[in-house]
């Protein structure tokens, strides 16, 4: 990997992991449709411009607007608001460790959509741990309000799950940026009257409306486009890579901002759903070929002989003679 590559690796693996650390200062203040209202508003604001500046978004629009909808409404409005809703009551680090599990929940979702790859042992077994590690960190935390809590981070991670195969499958053809912007405007568009509604009668502190800015302008438009020019760099495989660094980071940034603790059960987990990620996502090896090398008949190699063996018959003379 380049010096480049690797730069916009180490970003995006910041970007998409501080999330649940501004989401967490931000909606202890505001309404969780405020938080995504603001989050998709500045997004939106960055990005519309640049999608429509490279021409053609209108015609995007009307010719892909189905499996657009489906995207903006599986990968944005409904998961942003869960997560950040379910942050009212769960850590920022426990969000992001459990989001850790969308590559699991990825591969059992292109099974449903018709994917059939052979899972095998290997992966099979990477599903069946990162199970164990969700499990490890969600049973203490069936109780009252955070089992609600963790149901919809659960639609998070379903959401984060599903919508890139829609992109994938329908949407493919279409630029980042022109699928981007417009799914950030609609949510703007979803979410005004709600923010409106609950809006705070006082105004939020400095670190609300900073993590509100951070939100819109680092993890929404910043990322998009790193992101892009990341799987232009190292290509769409390797770039997904970041799935494994983003939770670290958030449980980083939740015990050095929010004094978060960091106790064996968050270890424990930690572990064996990163390791179950990995192994679940690790593509299966390559079939050695059965096929047999195709032999030139016996019967043409004679009459032909090999290249070498191959002597120009003499020219005959006007009387037919050699």
């Amino acid at each position: 990997m380049t010096a480049r590559g690797w730069f916009l690796f180490s970003l995006m693996g910041v970007i998409w992991g501080v999330p649940y650390l501004m989401i967490k200062v931000a909606v202890d203040e505001v309404s969780p449709s405020t938080v995504v209202f603001a989050r998709c508003a500045v997004g939106a604001v960055l990005l519309l411009p640049l999608a429509i500046r490279q021409g053609g978004l209108w015609l995007t629009i009307r010719t892909h607007w189905r499996p657009m909808l489906a995207f903006a409404c599986i990968e944005i409005m409904g998961p942003w608001f869960t997560l950040t809703d379910a942050e009212r009551h769960l850590s920022s680090s426990t969000a992001g460790l459990l989001i850790a599990g969308v590559p699991i929940v990825g591969v059992v979702a292109a099974r449903c959509f018709g994917d059939t790859e052979h899972l095998g042992a290997r992966r099979v077994t990477g599903l069946l741990i990162g199970l164990a590690g969700v499990g490890v960190l969600t049973v203490p935390h069936l109780t009252g309000g955070d089992a609600r809590s963790l149901a919809e981070v659960l639609l998070t991670v379903i959401g984060y799950a599903t919508a890139p195969l829609i992109a994938a499958r329908r949407l493919k053809d279409v630029p980042t940026l022109q699928l981007i912007a417009p799914c950030l405007t609609l949510a703007t568009l979803v979410y005004a009257p709600a923010a409106a509604a609950t809006w705070p009668t006082s105004a939020p502190s400095t670190n609300a409306l900073l993590s509100l800015l951070a939100l819109g302008v680092l993890c929404t438009a910043v990322a998009f486009v790193a992101f892009l020019e990341l799987i232009k760099e190292v290509g769409p495989t390797r770039s997904t890579v970041i799935t494994y660094v983003n939770p670290a980071v958030a449980v980083a940034a939740g015990a050095l901002f929010l004094n978060e603790p960091f106790t064996a059960t968050i270890a424990v987990s930690f572990a064996l759903i990163l390791t179950g990620s990995v192994l679940a996502t690790l593509a299966s090896p390559p079939k050695a070929s059965t096929a047999p090398t195709p032999v030139r008949p016996a019967r043409q190699w004679l009459r032909r002989g090999p290249a070498s063996a191959q002597v120009p018959r003499p020219e005959r003379d006007e009387a037919g003679a050699r």
